[in-house]
C-alpha cells in the first residue's frame, strides 16, 4: 500500500489494462488500414486512425515486420473468437458460416502482405501459418458441422479445403480494382447449401 491507502498492485493492473487497451486500439487501426491500403501502407496513417504519435507506434512495435506479425495474429484471435459468438447469435448456422467467411475474408486480404514482410524469415512464417492452422480450422469444423446437423448443407465437408479455396478466391483481390472476391467467396458459400 502507499500513503494514499491505495495498493500500489491494482495501480500496476490499470497501468497493464491502459496499455494493453492503447495496444489493440493500434492493432484494430493497423488491421484497418492495412485492409484499405495493404501492409506498406505509411506509419502515419495507423497512427492518425488509432489517433497517437508515430512514437507509440514504434515504441509498441519497432519494426513493420512486427506490427504486421502483431495484426497478424490479432486478427487470427478476433477470427477464432468470432467464430462461436456467430453460432450463438446467427438465425442459422449457415448464416454465422456466412457471416465467418466474410471476416475470414477481411483477414485474408491483410495476410497476403504477410509474406513480403516476413521475407528472410521462414521460420517466423511458418510458426505463424501454425498458429493459423491451429486456432482456425476447428472453428470452421464447428461451423460446417453445426450447418450440416442443421440440414442446411451437404454433410462431410473439410474445413481445411474450404478455407484454402476461400484463400484461393481472394489471391490478387488487394491489386485489382475490378476484382471481388467477396463475390466469389459468397457464391462459394451459397454452393454449399444442400439442394432441396
Amino acid at each position: 500500500m502507499n500513503d494514499s491507502g491505495r495498493s500500489t498492485g491494482s495501480s500496476a493492473g490499470s497501468k497493464r489494462k491502459d496499455a494493453r487497451r492503447n495496444q489493440q486500439t493500434l492493432l484494430d487501426a493497423a488491421a484497418a488500414v492495412f485492409v484499405a491500403s495493404g501492409v506498406d501502407a505509411p506509419v502515419r496513417d495507423i497512427a492518425a486512425k488509432a489517433g497517437v504519435g508515430m512514437g507509440t507506434i514504434y515504441r509498441h512495435f519497432p519494426t513493420r515486420a512486427d506490427l504486421v506479425i502483431a495484426v497478424y495474429r490479432h486478427q487470427v484471435d478476433a477470427c477464432a473468437e468470432a467464430g462461436p459468438a456467430l453460432l450463438a447469435a446467427g438465425p442459422t448456422p449457415h448464416a454465422a458460416l456466412g457471416r465467418w467467411v466474410d471476416l475470414f475474408v477481411d483477414f485474408l486480404v491483410t495476410k497476403h502482405g504477410l509474406a513480403a514482410a516476413l521475407q528472410n524469415d521462414n521460420a517466423g512464417f511458418e510458426t505463424l501459418h501454425a498458429y493459423f492452422l491451429d486456432r482456425l480450422l476447428p472453428v470452421c469444423t464447428r461451423l460446417l458441422e453445426a450447418a450440416a446437423a442443421a440440414g442446411e448443407i451437404r454433410p462431410g465437408l473439410d474445413a481445411y479445403q474450404l478455407m484454402r479455396g476461400i484463400g484461393n478466391l481472394c489471391i490478387g483481390a488487394e491489386s485489382d480494382a475490378r476484382y471481388d472476391a467477396r463475390r466469389l467467396v459468397a457464391l462459394l458459400v451459397a454452393g454449399l447449401r444442400r439442394p432441396d
